[in-house]
């Protein structure tokens, strides 16, 4: 059984940055993901980092997001820059014992993860 617990989430104003992060016990292990569910919307994958360091990026934040992972300390992070309104939402890290996906936009599909955090809201409004 493998806990998620994400922190860092918060209120700011539009361009801000937050980074949260998920922590788990022997996170190095898994892939992880890292998702959002906005008001009145489906779970949506937002970015998700391998065990082996491959990394992939829905499209409406690439360049703006950042995942990595620190494996001495056993965390994930997302660093969020330039946020928008519409990147509000409760942000989940997800947990799945693989090194990849063998289709990387596979990622980004919340059924193929097995643990789930609690989630952490991100509100981003002037």
């Amino acid at each position: 059984q493998v806990q998620l617990v994400e922190s860092g989430g918060g209120s700011v104003r539009p361009g801000g940055s937050l980074k949260l992060s998920c922590a788990a016990s022997r996170l190095e292990h898994y892939a992880v993901g890292w998702f959002r569910q906005g008001p009145g919307k489906e779970r949506e994958g937002v970015s998700c980092a391998g065990s082996d360091g491959r990394t992939y990026y829905t499209e409406s934040v690439k360049g703006r997001f950042i995942i990595s992972r620190d494996n001495d300390k056993d965390l994930v992070y997302l660093q969020m820059n330039n946020l928008k309104p519409e990147d509000t939402g409760v942000y989940f890290c997800a947990a799945d014992i693989r090194p990849f996906f063998a289709v990387p936009t596979k990622c980004l599909l919340p059924t193929e993860y097995d643990y789930w955090g609690q989630g952490t809201q991100v509100t981003v409004s002037s």
